[in-house]
């Protein structure tokens, strides 16, 4: 992760350049070549390996319409959501596919990777408005199941909870982008995984840190 002693007037974009293009590029780089037999491969032998490459993939390309406009969305966007080209919000961010993509519209690989583009872009978008002053002092706070102890761990400055209500959680918006890029390389790291139980090689490599570098993480192998 870049340095976190940057002045407050800094660019946000500073903070977390990997929201240009290297995630994109990262994961795209992964699945490239992949048989639709290789990207629906699941299996009950591991926990990591019941969601397929595809629907990792899917996941990870809800995610950030899930947190950036359906959570911050009324915050960073009072004047109205930015242009979706023509998708609903509910079939990107709230479709019934366990915190996925509607399948029903976004299957194939190429109709995913569109998606997960146009998400980091949206990232991108908001980090290029912010400074790294204003990702420290925005949040949101939810009512819901409290965030376990190993996102705490994660996450050492921008979570806190209501100090009489422990349901209640809150996060920065720095938080929010550093959970987000926590989340896509954990399910890059999966998607790796999931690879190497069909005999297939990862092509990129996976920065160890975040939730998947966490000392009590799955981490088991094939």
């Amino acid at each position: 992760m870049p340095d976190t002693q940057l002045p407050d007037d800094a660019p946000a974009t500073a903070l977390f350049p990997q929201f240009d293009s290297a995630i994109y590029r990262m994961i795209a780089t992964e699945v490239e070549g992949l048989t639709d037999p290789q990207l629906d491969f699941e299996s009950d032998e591991w926990e990591w390996s019941k969601w397929s490459i595809r629907r990792n993939l899917s996941h990870m390309a809800s995610g950030d319409f899930r947190w950036f406009l359906l959570r911050w969305g009324p915050q960073l966007f009072p004047n109205g959501l930015p242009d979706l080209g023509g998708d609903d919000l509910e079939s990107l961010a709230a479709s019934p596919h366990d915190r996925r993509l509607d399948e029903e519209k976004y299957w194939d690989l190429d109709s995913i990777l569109e998606k997960l583009r146009q998400g980091l872009e949206v990232a991108q978008t908001i980090l290029s408005r912010e400074t790294v002053g204003s990702l420290r002092s925005k949040e949101t706070g939810e009512a819901g199941p409290s965030p376990g102890r190993w996102f705490a761990e994660a996450h050492p400055t921008g979570v806190r909870w209501e100090s009489d209500d422990s349901s209640r959680s809150y996060l920065t918006l720095e938080a929010t982008f550093r959970h987000r890029y926590f989340e896509h390389i954990t399910h890059l790291y999966n998607i790796q995984r999931l690879k190497r139980a069909q005999g297939l090689p990862a092509q990129v490599e996976v920065p160890f840190e975040g939730y998947w570098a966490l000392p009590d993480w799955d981490r088991s192998e094939p």
